[in-house]
């Protein structure tokens, strides 16, 4: 997967079959906020209306000043009085948009900001798969344990060729995703290109429970978390259960490779574990505000080694939780360099029942290193860069963290 690919993945993942709890955006504090309350504005304007109200927020919020070296009333000037419908005013709003050259910044639908919800609150209707666009084609990439995907059989790998007999041959992740969820109980099939050779899978939605960590003990004395998402609002007691699971252990890997990001707060609460003092990450704003989040733990944090796994699909949030312990000295990172999201949005809600992700501040980790599009360099460079899930092969990365942590 090249980098390319994986911003396509990284813009693509809130609409997700299962949307594996993941986000475009680094959320601020106040964004969190609006997320998990779940503030989606009943306000009705026309279309004109919510187009100058997103030119305003966007206009008044975005980190650089010049929004790209642009005048950006042309924007109110070229569409005044010419929007009449919802299609003029979301078509007007992301060629405005557009303008900016940003990919992060973003106008969300009546149905996207609704998912934006679902995916925080990790309650989601359908299969228990991953699907991403490669080459033109919809391909599992993830199929959930003890999901209606797995009990079907599905794997890792999978072309999904058809929904119901729809072909969705070039047919964008959103659209597929929107045919493959659908109401608890409800049944879809599924016709998929294995091997060369079609089969089709009759497959009974259910309720996807989503846990956003997972651990596990290795070679009896090495603690594993894999923080999948920093997206979901239970992500900090799903750590602290991982943590506590992990406890009688004398070193720990925590593996953020595949994790494209989620929420500020997320990140800063874990890196709290770790660090007892000073800064986790700095944030500067459109005016030059620096705001500086330090580390708050009153009490005990785990001083035990650490090493992070990271890759090329590490984003976002991953990012400030491996800035801060790489440059706090707390952990050794090894892997493939991270993906360079070095920007935080917002959410703001609109009228209509939408929203918009705007940009609002960029971000550098607690030694002033600013990683947008850079990425973030492991100590030991081993393995392949865009390694979402490791099946049938051996994990060179893993195996590597733990001949590390045994030295130690």
């Amino acid at each position: 997967m090249s980098r390319k690919q994986l911003l396509i993945f990284l813009l693509s993942a809130l609409i997700l079959v299962i949307f594996n709890n993941v986000f475009l955006s680094t959320f601020t504090r106040t964004s969190s906020y609006y997320a998990r309350q779940q503030i989606i504005s009943n306000e009705e304007v026309s279309p004109q209306r919510l187009f100058d109200k997103t030119w305003k927020i966007i206009g008044k919020d975005y980190y650089e000043p010049s929004l790209n070296n642009q005048n950006w009333s042309r924007w109110k000037s070229r569409y005044q009085g010419k929007i009449k419908t919802d299609e003029d005013a979301r078509v007007a709003i992301d060629s405005m948009i557009a303008s900016l050259d940003e990919p992060y910044t973003r106008f969300m639908t009546k149905k996207e900001f609704e998912e934006l919800a679902t995916s925080i609150n990790s309650k989601i209707y359908g299969i228990g798969v991953n699907i991403y666009s490669n080459s033109g084609k919809t391909e599992i990439f993830n199929v959930m344990p003890g999901t209606p995907a797995d009990l079907a059989q599905l794997k890792q790998g999978d072309i999904i060729v058809a929904v119901d007999g729809k072909d969705i041959s070039g047919m964008n992740i959103s659209d597929v995703a929107t045919l493959v969820r659908g109401p608890e109980n409800s049944v879809v099939e599924l016709t998929i290109l294995r091997e060369g050779k079609k089969i089709n899978k009759k497959i009974k939605r259910k309720e996807i429970k989503i846990k956003s960590v997972r651990s596990s003990i290795m070679d009896n004395h090495i603690g594993y978390i894999k923080i999948i998402s920093f997206m979901s609002g239970t992500t900090p007691n799903e750590f602290i259960e991982a943590l506590q699971s992990t406890k009688d252990t004398d070193s720990l890997i925590i593996d953020l490779r595949g994790n494209t990001g989620g929420l500020l707060d997320n990140a800063v609460f874990v890196a709290d574990r770790f660090i007892d003092q000073g800064k986790i990450v700095d944030i500067i704003y459109r005016n030059g505000y620096r705001k500086t989040i330090s580390a708050q733990n009153e009490g005990d944090y785990f001083n035990k080694p650490i090493v992070v796994l990271v890759n090329g699909a590490s984003a976002s949030a991953s990012e400030i939780l491996s800035g801060a312990l790489k440059d706090a000295h707390k952990a050794t990172l090894i892997g493939r360099k991270t993906f360079g999201k070095g920007l935080v949005q917002k959410v703001v809600p609109l009228p209509n029942q939408t929203g918009v992700n705007v940009t609002i501040a960029r971000y550098l980790t607690p030694n002033g290193t600013d990683i947008n599009k850079l990425g973030i360099k492991p100590d030991i460079e081993i393995g392949n860069e865009f390694d979402f899930y490791i099946e049938n092969k051996k994990d060179v990365q893993l195996e590597k963290a733990k001949e590390i942590l045994s030295k130690k």
